[in-house]
């Protein structure tokens, strides 16, 4: 059998790419419009440099932190990301990796596995939730997630329903009916070890989404709950504060990239914020998250936990970011696809990818600890911020 580990998140995307169906490799790597935003996450991060020392270096380093009360082995933490049918266990082969690697699961309310179970697998989750639906409907989902364990609300705020992609969309079904599985079948075919995962567990993928059914009610499916998110109408500042109200424990705003949305989260009593622009998958044209953030961190970031998502692919761009004033960053595209690889094993190896590129980046800058990290680590171009909503 040939070698499971993988020495490179871009490593892990060839094996994905590899394994699933082209239509579920094309959900992973989405992207909205003509890509702009996903591009420049990922060029931003490149643009940076270091500025190593040579002698004196720190001979252990300590990598630990806490994000919304939570402590932390390393300054990355899973970021929730919708139905994973890539594998047959979905976000709970995701939570355990989590769990063994010592951090942080975020679940979101679209994942195809139930809060119960991951919470199980994880008990350092948090829950995420869009505004959809009534207040009701929302009391319901939040008090269901405080039931099961979570130790936080994320609540997801930057969406615009783009739909189009200049390179074609993917085509996924509804729900795995007699009609889907037949126009399904020649890229199933194509890719027989991702058919076998799933024929050993007896079960075909799950496009439901369990957390946002109503009591007593079946799951809907992925594209009905998608539907109802379309059709209620946007929140206002007033209604993420009802939110927080609501669920008065640590609360993150995941979306932010202006200066002045930055300041309304902190006056919500935010506990965290997500410099996010979610992945590149939501307005194109909108910045790096890395380019936005020493502008936030200055304008809020002594008041509230700055974190960040968006172009993250290796343990130096870990670092660059907890430089230029970030907690701790989220990873979504690159966990997704360690599971696509290679299930919980992937995504631990994923994150042990993570942890060493820290540690080295940490020894090589003399730093001892993510904590002791300053701007003057990092080689900053000119012109390379942006400063937006000041």
């Amino acid at each position: 059998m040939a070698n499971a580990w993988f020495e490179t998140v871009a490593e892990a995307q060839r094996r994905a790419r590899r394994r699933l169906p082209k239509s579920v490799y094309a959900a992973l790597l989405a992207g909205s419009e003509s890509g702009q935003t996903y591009r420049d996450n990922l060029d931003a991060f490149a643009a940076l440099g270091f500025a190593p020392h040579v002698a004196d270096l720190p001979a252990k380093r300590d990598l630990a932190t806490t994000v919304m009360g939570q402590e932390i082995s390393l300054p990355v933490l899973i970021s929730p990301t919708g139905v994973q049918a890539v594998h047959p266990d979905g976000e709970v082969a995701v939570a355990r990796a989590a769990a063994a690697r010592g951090t942080a699961m975020g679940l979101s309310n679209f994942a195809s596995k139930p809060v119960e179970e991951v919470v199980a697998a994880n008990p350092q989750t948090f829950y995420q939730m869009y505004w959809m639906g009534t207040r009701d409907s929302m009391i319901q989902q939040m008090e269901r997630a405080r039931a099961a364990g979570v130790k936080g609300l994320i609540v997801t705020l930057d969406w615009t329903f783009s739909h189009g992609r200049d390179w074609g969309s993917p085509w996924i079904p509804d729900r795995l009916d007699l009609r889907a599985m037949v126009k399904f079948a020649p890229q199933g075919l194509s890719r027989p070890r991702w058919l076998l995962d799933f024929a050993r567990t007896g079960r075909l993928p799950d496009l439901t989404v369990p957390n946002v059914a109503e009591a007593g009610q079946p799951a809907p499916t992925f594209f009905g709950a998608y539907g109802e998110w379309m059709q209620t109408p946007p929140p206002s500042w007033q209604d993420v504060q009802w939110m927080r109200e609501q669920w008065a424990g640590p609360f993150m705003l995941k979306g932010i990239g202006r200066l002045d949305d930055a300041r309304r989260a902190v006056d919500t009593g935010a506990t965290a914020i997500s410099v996010s622009n979610h992945g590149g998958n939501n307005l194109d044209g909108t910045p790096a998250t890395i380019r936005l953030l020493p502008a936030i961190v200055g304008a809020v970031g002594d008041q509230v936990e700055v974190l960040l998502d968006g172009g993250v692919r290796r343990g130096g761009d870990v670092v660059k970011a907890l430089a230029l004033g970030a907690r701790a960053v989220m990873i979504g595209r690159a966990y997704l696809w360690g599971l696509a690889a290679n299930g919980q094993a992937g995504v631990e190896n994923v994150l042990d990818l993570l942890r060493g590129g820290i540690d080295s980046a940490l020894l090589g800058l003399g730093r001892a600890s993510v904590h002791d990290l300053v701007p003057g680590d990092i080689v900053i171009p000119p012109g390379f911020t942006r400063e937006i909503g000041a």
